[in-house]
């Protein structure tokens, strides 16, 4: 917690050192209009994770099994802790930085850079310094193009809540299923399933990888299109 406001302070000194601007025009306050960014990212993310769930059960004949009585405290417990880290993610690498950069370089550069540089992270944040090129490069590919669509949601809202919502809802609904530090298998648990190797595992988890970010970036792209209420409120 400490952490995090240390990062909301920093942030606050950077927007108005650099851009003679308070923290609001990264779009935090959580507002009517952002808070429903956030609700339709979150519900969003976690419909389409439970999509690839339901597509990888069918593929892998995966065998889930309840992992035990469920534990509301310990489920409530993972979306304060998510939302914490989520917010803390998307505080550095698509806050005040990339707003900053955006004006400097122009957003096209800073969104790539933005991508780029939270691919890399996750290389450090998941311990593979010591793994396979293939394994790094594949890492720095999914989450820095996950980075990528997270980063444009905030370019085009000009807000952190939708892309925080996306953040949060993969994260949080994932814990759900699988296993995760400090959080993880809460209501089910893999028993069994069908073992890829070779090309056949690349080209699975490729898709696996991108499914998500690709689907939210054709989502993204239709409610700026769009004239419903929902879109002028995210446009707005």
């Amino acid at each position: 917690m400490i952490g995090l406001l240390v990062i909301i302070i920093v942030s606050w000194v950077l927007v108005h050192f650099f851009e003679k601007k308070t923290i609001e025009i990264l779009g935090i306050i959580p507002y009517p209009k952002r808070l429903l960014q956030f609700i339709i990212g979150m519900l969003f993310m976690m419909s389409l994770c439970l999509m690839w769930i339901a597509i990888e059960t069918f593929v892998l004949n995966v065998e889930w099994q309840l992992n035990g009585e469920i534990n509301y405290s310990l489920i409530f417990e993972s979306f304060v802790y998510h939302i914490r880290s989520a917010l803390t993610e998307d505080l550095v690498f698509r806050g005040a930085i990339l707003y900053i950069l955006t004006r400097r370089i122009g957003a096209k550069k800073a969104i790539f850079l933005s991508a780029i540089v939270f691919g890399i992270y996750h290389v450090f944040s998941y311990g593979m310094l010591n793994s396979k090129i293939i394994s790094i490069l594949y890492v720095v590919l999914i989450t820095g193009f996950t980075g990528y669509v997270w980063a444009y949601s905030f370019y085009k809202t000009k807000s952190i809540m939708l892309a925080l919502g996306f953040h949060l809802g993969y994260n949080f609904l994932m814990s759900m299923f699988y296993e995760s530090a400090p959080f993880g298998e809460l209501i089910y648990m893999e028993v069994s399933k069908t073992n890829l190797v070779d090309w056949d595992w690349l080209f699975y988890h490729l898709i696996k990888g991108l499914f998500p970010s690709i689907l939210t970036l054709l989502f993204l792209k239709y409610l700026l299109k769009s004239n419903s209420k929902i879109v002028q409120t995210i446009s707005s």
